[in-house]
């Protein structure tokens, strides 16, 4: 007998910006029931899917989230009865009944909630982890972490221009060993930034030091000290990824980096990228261009695409139609994969699918502002996409999701987890 959707029912909770998010439980008709919890993103290109907000200045500053939970009856009244194991079924007339290219209607954080908790609720009924449930026909791979250790942009105050500076501890065996190195790394970092007394007011939104840097040159020149200094190899075991969020630093049609005291076009912009790529061990970059800079892209994949991936976030804002367009183009090599950013695990799939299909590679991607659900960790494995970006190793949203990659891993202890 299937499991048909029996009842949904949401609620306003926090993210870990203290935003008001949307929580959803699904209730299944031989009685079971799951949560799924929403996260909410900062750096947000204007291509995303549609979050909604109240806009009362009298509740959260107009952040409140209660028309996005009331929104959640009426898909209820349209999804009830449903085969719940029929995730694209589900997920196709949500979209339908929102009716809207960007689910501004009824809101991409309330369709998106009820999207994974119906996905939670079956894995539940099945008695069988999430990843399992979400992978299909998928061949389910053990993510490698791509960790935040420094901060700049919208994420710690604006001290530096680019948003994140991440390692990827890719040379070990196991992802238990891969943590343990992330934390040293994460531990010297802090120790060399006290000691060479830079100024430190704490953690930035997504757990990375957010030291107040004299430039982005100088976050790289400190990272990779903190891999040696940790006792790593930079490249062989342990290489660098950035995340440039070059949208919130474009302005009057140039890239200004006041930090380096350079305005850029995009010509300009990508020699600075090459030139610090030859010079420090980074493998990945993120949003190294604008999001609507077409063409800027299509050279910045020309010139460094065969040796780094290049990673669209705001670019392509997990949507499957810019990203057929990037792969059409040539413009960029992998995406960034956030849930939210389209609103429903089905899309979500296309995406990861799509993309290694054209030979892209994907990113399976927290947000700023997330909630202690570990859903992500579950994504990550099930799609194979084989990368997972969560957040530093500080502060419990963030840890929740590396926790449950223990958990996953545990049954294999011993074994080669990453390829």
């Amino acid at each position: 007998m299937s499991l048909k959707l029996e009842n949904l029912r949401a609620l306003e909770i926090l993210d870990s910006r203290g935003n008001p998010t949307v929580a959803v439980e699904a209730r299944l008709s031989n009685g079971v029931s799951a949560w799924a919890h929403v996260p909410s993103g900062a750096s947000t290109g204007r291509h995303d899917a549609l979050e909604l907000r109240d806009g009362d200045p009298a509740r959260y500053n107009g952040k409140g989230v209660l028309k996005a939970v009331g929104n959640v009856a009426e898909l209820l009244a349209v999804l009830r009865g449903c085969d719940a194991e029929d995730q694209a079924a589900i997920d196709q007339l949500a979209i339908a009944t929102d009716g809207t290219p960007n689910k501004s209607r009824l809101g991409a954080n309330a369709i998106l909630g009820v999207s994974c908790a119906v996905a939670r609720a079956v894995s539940v009924a099945r008695n069988e982890p999430l990843w399992k449930t979400l992978a299909g026909p998928r061949t389910p791979l053990f993510p490698v972490p791509m960790v935040n250790i420094f901060s700049g942009g919208l994420h710690a105050g604006g001290n530096i221009e680019f948003q994140d500076f991440l390692i990827i501890p890719h040379g070990f065996d196991t992802y238990a060993e891969a943590l343990e190195a992330t934390v040293k790394i994460h531990r010297t970092a802090h120790e060399i930034v006290l000691g060479r007394g830079y100024l430190l007011t704490g953690v930035a939104d997504e757990g990375g030091w957010g030291p107040r840097l004299e430039s982005n040159v100088r976050a790289l020149e400190l990272l990779t000290e903190a891999i040696e200094r940790a006792g790593f190899q930079p490249r062989a075991q342990v290489s660098i990824a950035l995340d440039c969020a070059s949208t919130h630093f474009f302005e009057q049609g140039a890239y200004n980096l006041r930090s380096e005291n350079r305005v850029l076009d995009s010509a300009g912009m990508i020699s600075l990228l090459e030139d610090w790529c030859n010079r420090f061990p980074v493998v990945s970059i993120e949003d190294g261009l604008m999001e609507d800079d077409w063409e800027g892209w299509k050279q910045l994949t020309k010139r460094l695409g065969a040796k780094l991936q290049l990673v669209g976030d705001d670019f392509f804002t997990t949507n499957p139609v810019r990203v057929e367009r990037g792969i059409q183009e040539s413009a960029g090599n992998a995406v960034l994969v956030k849930m939210n950013q389209i609103g429903t695990l089905t899309e979500t799939f296309q995406v990861i699918d799509r993309a290694r299909e054209a030979g892209f590679r994907a990113v399976v991607s927290a947000r700023s502002g997330e909630t202690e659900d570990s859903f992500l960790a579950d994504l990550a494995t099930a799609s194979g996409a084989g990368q997972i970006k969560v957040g530093s190793i500080t502060r419990s949203e963030r840890l929740a999701k590396y926790n449950r990659l223990l958990e996953l891993e545990f049954p294999y202890s011993g074994r080669q987890m990453f390829s």
